[in-house]
């Protein structure tokens, strides 16, 4: 007999999360909405044909008309097929590494707007590498420290382009 047959379980990985049809369904939402909102504000720039030629949301408001009309059809597809796609979108131990990954990037994303973009992105890469990676710290510091610094470089020196600043570099007078 195997382990199902009397009731043990030696993994969470089979169980069901979520199938495959709900994440059709959930995903056409999402950018039925993303579509919505791009053909609103390219309505809002101008998405007419002008004297002069096409207005500022004229060609962006079509991708987004043609982008809720694909979505449309994918939740049709998914809402009302005779044979729906019920299989487990994604096992538990696949959707923990996906948190792993996801989790910190949002975190990360957050701290931008408090740290900045250069110290946000030093904190991030020394995270990564010390929890996934497994690196030693004399690995860790170099490259936390030197990629910021380069991407610093070249876009608030060299390219002149301003990127999202926090504390440290106000202080440094950037």
């Amino acid at each position: 007999m195997t382990d199902h047959a009397h009731g043990d379980h030696a993994t969470d990985s089979n169980e069901k999360t979520v199938t495959n049809r709900t994440m059709d369904v959930v995903v056409a939402l999402a950018f039925m909405g993303l579509a919505a909102l791009v053909m609103s504000d390219s309505w809002r720039i101008g998405a007419r044909w002008a004297s002069d030629g096409p207005q500022a949301g004229y060609f962006p408001f079509y991708v987004g008309a043609m982008m809720f009309i694909a979505s449309a059809g994918t939740l049709a597809g998914a809402l009302f097929t005779k044979h729906p796609d019920l299989g487990n979108f994604v096992d538990r131990s696949q959707l923990k590494s996906v948190l792993q990954v996801l989790v910190p990037t949002a975190i990360y994303v957050a701290l931008i707007f408090v740290l900045g973009i250069y110290v946000s992105s030093a904190v991030f890469i020394a995270f990564f590498m010390w929890w996934l990676g497994k690196y030693p710290v004399a690995k860790i510091l170099p490259v936390a420290i030197g990629v910021p610094l380069m991407l610093f470089m070249m876009f608030e020196v060299w390219f002149l382009v301003p990127l999202p600043k926090g504390p440290l570099e106000t202080a440094l007078g950037y």
